[in-house]
């Protein structure tokens, strides 16, 4: 049974207690003043019986829990550049959605492709995320757009997990466009009937999540939908409120949904409907700044009203193509107004709920999974400050340290 050892560390960023942190208790967080955190078969423990396989040296360094991106499309691939440059140039995404672009064009280019070649394309991005310091992330379908692409899509995000060492789950997000030979009630329909028993079925997915935008899906098929993943014990989410106030918030706060996402359009009433519940906000500064949106989600007001806060990178490769959570860091508290120690709770524990994980990771306590990033900062604060800087030094996932920053060895021992 392999064990680590980080010792000497400036700080340790443990986050105390359980459950979600809100309002206040986000940017009230306390640092432990110097410590070590040990390591063994994978969990964290209070002590070692001997030497450490595996000893770090922390100086002048922070120990953060790893980092939890609650919202990726993974796998996909390939990029949409051309479409990032018709945007700059003024064509408005609904418009390139419209006109066989979007969403419509990344599922040509992943049906077209190889199973090896999403594989191979897919695991170099977790492999960079992981080097960023994301231990856990979620995958989603949403590219197939028929049942036999949906479930194909899903089987490779299972197989994308057993390549990685990072915590993955997966989301069935079929309910993602409309698929040109069918209306949107039969889609959903089919993805109801049809595509989710064999999602349960084959365990394929954890949840099920709807993109609730007038060039996607309503409310009345968020609420189909919803039935049907119910009957199913399959945890509901929601893409909402991006383009324009559709009232998704409040809908899904008051369905029980388990996230909803986006939010650059959240009114009043969806910011207090979400604050009594324990529906997370996930919030994802890449596809505001991607998309140059002047709409912000109100995350003060979301937080002040005491709503569950997450961030995620929304990693895909039209309106996001964005992976370093420390970056998205950076964005959320130049963008939407988040201090530096939310935001890093809202990357790590309030993530992990959001994906029904804050038992097993985003805090470093006894029992919990070892998913450790060591920042080569004593100030926390730097790493939303210096948003061009990479702060990982090391990453542990799962007990094992799988990233060291080239010139860092020295820091490392070995028995």
């Amino acid at each position: 049974m392999s064990s680590l050892s980080i010792r000497g560390a400036a700080g340790i960023l443990r986050f105390a207690g359980t459950g979600p942190l809100r309002r206040d208790d986000l940017a009230n967080i306390e640092v432990d003043q110097e410590g070590e955190v040990l390591c063994q078969g994978g969990r964290i423990v209070s002590g070692l019986a001997g030497p450490a396989d595996v000893a770090i040296d922390a100086s002048a360094c922070t120990v953060i829990p790893g980092f939890v991106d609650p919202h990726t499309h993974l796998p996909f691939y390939g990029w949409r550049a051309d479409e990032d440059a018709a945007r700059l140039a003024g064509i408005r995404y609904e418009t390139l959605h419209r006109e066989e672009g979007g969403i419509f064009r990344s599922s040509r280019m992943l049906n077209e492709a190889s199973d090896e070649d999403v594989l191979g394309f897919s695991a170099n991005l977790a492999a960079s995320m992981l080097r960023h310091g994301t231990t856990t992330f979620e995958t989603k379908s949403g590219y197939g757009l028929s049942v036999q692409a949906e479930l194909r899509q899903l089987r490779l995000a299972r197989r994308l997990a057993d390549r990685v060492p990072q915590r993955v789950v997966s989301t069935c997000l079929a309910a993602h466009a409309v698929p040109k030979d069918r209306s949107a009630g039969e889609w959903i329909g089919e993805v109801a009937q049809d595509l989710l028993p064999v999602v349960v079925e084959e365990h394929l997915a954890d949840a099920v999540d709807i993109y609730v935008e007038t060039i996607a899906f309503s409310l009345e098929h968020a609420a189909r939908l919803a039935d049907g993943a119910q009957h199913l014990d399959l945890r509901m989410r929601a893409h909402g409120d991006q383009l324009a106030d559709n009232q998704t918030a409040s809908f899904a706060a008051r369905w029980g949904f388990a996230s909803v996402d986006h939010l650059n359009h959240c009114s009043g009433g969806g910011i207090a409907d979400v604050a009594e519940t324990e529906t997370v906000a996930v919030l994802l500064p890449g596809a505001t700044f991607t998309l140059r949106q002047d709409a912000k989600p109100p995350a003060r007001a979301l937080i002040d009203a005491g709503a569950v806060v997450a961030l995620g990178s929304d990693l895909n490769p039209g309106t996001s193509p964005v992976h370093s959570m420390p970056f998205v860091i950076a964005l959320a508290c130049r963008s939407y107004g988040l201090r530096p120690k939310e935001a890093l709770a809202a990357a790590t524990v309030n993530a992990a709920f959001a994906l029904g994980l804050d038992r097993e990771v985003g805090r470093i306590q006894e029992e919990m999974r070892a998913d450790l990033v060591l920042v080569d900062v004593a100030d926390i604060d730097e790493i939303a400050y210096r948003a061009d800087h990479d702060p990982v030094l090391a990453v542990v996932c799962g007990g094992e340290l799988v990233h060291v920053r080239p010139g860092a060895e020295e820091r490392i021992q070995r028995r």
